[in-house]
């Protein structure tokens, strides 16, 4: 959901850089500004900070998991490597 109080201050600073002369009403002009920006933003394909929050918190933790999944990948191959190499022969 996008912030109502953005848009608000949006379309006063809109109107206001209306010339003097095209200001029939400044609300009038104030609320076409904001039902226009309302109906494009509504447009977009935008996600809300909550929403973005979360898709945040769950890739980080699919980070952590994909990096201690990868150290264990390691540590795993590198047993696999030490197992598979031949005992090294005495000098005696």
């Amino acid at each position: 959901m996008i912030d109502l109080n953005h848009i608000d201050d949006l379309a006063r600073r809109l109107s206001e850089l209306v010339p003097p002369g095209l200001r029939a009403s400044g609300e009038e002009l104030q609320a076409s500004f904001r039902s226009a920006l309302q109906a494009g933003l509504g447009k977009l394909d935008l996600v809300t900070r909550e929403e973005f929050d979360v898709q945040r918190a769950v890739l980080l933790r699919t980070r952590e998991k994909l990096e201690t999944l990868e150290r264990t990948v390691e540590e795993l191959e590198a047993r696999l490597h030490a197992a598979s190499q031949p005992p090294a022969a005495s000098p005696y």
